[in-house]
């Protein structure tokens, strides 16, 4: 963990999902203003969200670790990487944050604080899709962190990227962001009903996705020894 005090980790957590949210709510209603074409207003928001992924976990990332998901949280703490007493606030910070999120994207469109979505995202398939979404995040995260650390701004922002469009749920794969964007009656929403089958599913895939890239990422003490060597050969 980075050498920064509990207080300002929970701050950057709190402020870079809030920068998050706004930027998926934001520029959804933007690009519905602009376009009648649904497919064409999901691009916008797509570019737009994995554009500022990058950006966040680059400049937060050093203080915090970047989680801004309360899915990714749970992992780090499995893992030991966050302590155990730190991840009710890491969680606590990430809703807030994303709550004030919506609430600052709506501000800028001149629309209320905050509205209860009607836009109904449930069904098997879409919480599989969540939990497809989750559990591609997390893998590429752990993977990222082993092999090309540096380069996991974009790969995380890459992978919603496409996730955007591969799964049927638009991939949320965020328990906060999910619960921030059922409060915008918006092109972003999702009931709140809808909720626990997201959350449910999100949480399944991060936790299978760890056990998975736990066992992945940890090469056998023969195959070590054998690919050694190879390369004295």
């Amino acid at each position: 963990m980075a050498p920064y005090d509990l207080s300002r980790r929970l701050v950057a957590e709190a402020l870079g999902t809030a920068m998050l949210v706004a930027t998926v709510v934001g520029s959804g209603i933007m690009a519905t203003s602009l376009t009648t074409d649904v497919g064409l207003a999901l691009l916008g928001n797509t570019l737009a969200t994995g554009a500022i992924l990058v950006v966040l976990i680059t400049v937060l990332g050093p203080i915090s670790g970047a989680h801004f998901n309360p899915a990714v949280s749970l992992i780090f703490t499995i893992s030991g990487s966050l302590p155990k007493r730190d991840l009710g606030g890491y969680v606590l910070a990430q809703f807030a944050g994303g709550v004030a999120g919506t609430i600052c994207a709506h501000l800028m469109f001149n629309l209320p604080l905050l509205e209860l979505s009607s836009k109904v995202r449930t069904g098997g398939a879409q919480w599989f899709s969540e939990g497809i979404a989750t559990f591609g995040l997390v893998a590429v995260i752990l993977a990222g962190i082993r092999f090309e650390q540096k380069a996991v701004p974009w790969l995380v922002g890459l992978y919603i990227t496409a996730a955007y469009w591969f799964t049927a749920s638009t991939s949320f794969a965020n328990p906060a962001v999910a619960f921030a964007r059922s409060l915008t009656d918006t092109f972003s929403g999702i009931r709140p009903v809808d909720l626990p089958g997201f959350w449910l599913t999100e949480v399944s895939g991060a936790v299978a996705a760890f056990f998975l890239f736990t066992w992945l990422l940890q090469p056998a003490a023969s195959s070590s020894s054998t690919l050694s060597s190879e390369a004295k050969l």
